[in-house]
């Protein structure tokens, strides 16, 4: 079906590294675990019960030990590569952009930043010579619970390894207190970021309700981002979805992530937001989120949306075409056996 191969546009480091690989790299690196046995550790770093996670905040802390795990530059390095290589052996994956937080990835500022980012970098150069096929990138993640300094930061160093294969800049994480975040105090990085021709997508839209859904008017108003991060709340709200339209803003719609954390209740709702957004206009692609922490990958994506009656044959080989299209990575992606 999809004879350009597949594209992934939103998948965090921290879900894309199989069990197996953090638990060596666990283990070379002294890190205490709370567990002594390899299946309880894979439970503890992915999503592994069915029904799925209680909420974000559950969320969260799985991630908590993937970027434990990851906050060396070796194990940055090697986790690129193997997310890279991963994606193409079992996906043929052409084009994919992992994100990250590097500061989430330092120890508190024990590791320089700069090395943590370089390191990406060689893990990203790495898999090019071993997957010259696939179109790679990486986006370098602020956070909601950071001050405006430490988002600063961020950004300048997303804008001075731009030349080396960072390729966009992105902001997630809880909002602090639980409340509305207010993303106007981002902009002044957004539009550097902009300006040094990076990419840009925000987190949002995900969860929250009413609250979120005002956070996605914000959001289009005051930062204009090329993507969006979920952005699901958007879905029937004919007001928020001429401004996507208008703003020719591309979605990043994750479906077994959004039903594992209860963002979508169930595939019902799966396939009425998606239809919703069809009807609109709306440009959105499909990702996994993470497919090692989900237990998922960008093909279960597909079928589930084919199954359901999502999306058709012909609105999945648009999707996918559009991910290739709306990558901020750079050059043309080989193609792939599919």
């Amino acid at each position: 079906m999809f004879d350009e191969g597949l594209a992934e546009l939103h998948t965090h480091l921290g879900g894309s590294v199989a069990s197996d690989i953090l638990w060596s790299l666990a283990h070379e690196q002294g890190i205490a675990l709370p567990v002594k046995d390899y299946w309880e550790f894979d439970r503890l770093v992915t999503v592994s019960e069915p029904r799925g996670v209680p909420n974000l905040d559950a969320l969260d802390a799985i991630y908590h030990w993937t970027e434990l795990i990851q906050s060396s530059p070796i194990a940055v390095e090697r986790s690129v590569h193997a997310a890279i290589g991963g994606a193409y052996r079992s996906q043929g994956i052409t084009t994919l952009e992992l994100r990250f937080n590097p500061m989430k990835r330092n120890r508190g500022g024990e590791r320089d930043l700069d090395h943590i980012i370089l390191a990406a970098i060689r893990g990203l150069d790495l898999a090019s010579i071993e997957y010259p096929q696939v179109r790679a990138g990486l986006i370098l993640m602020m956070d909601r619970t950071f001050d405006a300094r430490l988002n600063e930061i961020v950004v300048e160093k997303a804008i001075k390894w731009a030349p080396r294969g960072i390729v966009g800049i992105d902001i997630a994480g809880p909002r602090p207190g639980g409340g509305r975040y207010d993303y106007t105090q981002v902009a002044p990085m957004v539009e550097a970021a902009r300006e040094a021709g990076l990419g840009v997508t925000i987190h949002v839209g995900e969860e929250g309700g009413d609250m979120g859904r005002a956070e996605i008017g914000e959001v289009v108003e005051s930062l204009r981002p090329d993507r969006i991060g979920h952005g699901i709340l958007a879905a029937g709200d004919p007001e928020l979805m001429a401004a996507l339209r208008e703003h020719e803003i591309v979605l990043e719609i994750c479906p077994t992530s959004n039903l594992l954390t209860k963002a979508l209740a169930d595939e019902d709702a799966v396939r009425e937001t998606f239809r919703a957004f069809a009807d609109a206009g709306v440009a959105f692609t499909i990702a996994t989120d993470g497919p090692e922490m989900m237990r998922t990958h960008l093909r279960d994506e597909f079928e589930l949306l084919l199954r359901i009656g999502a999306l058709d044959e012909r609105g999945a080989r648009e999707a996918n075409t559009r991910a290739h299209e709306s990558a901020f990575a750079h050059g043309t992606p080989a193609r792939a056996r599919a």
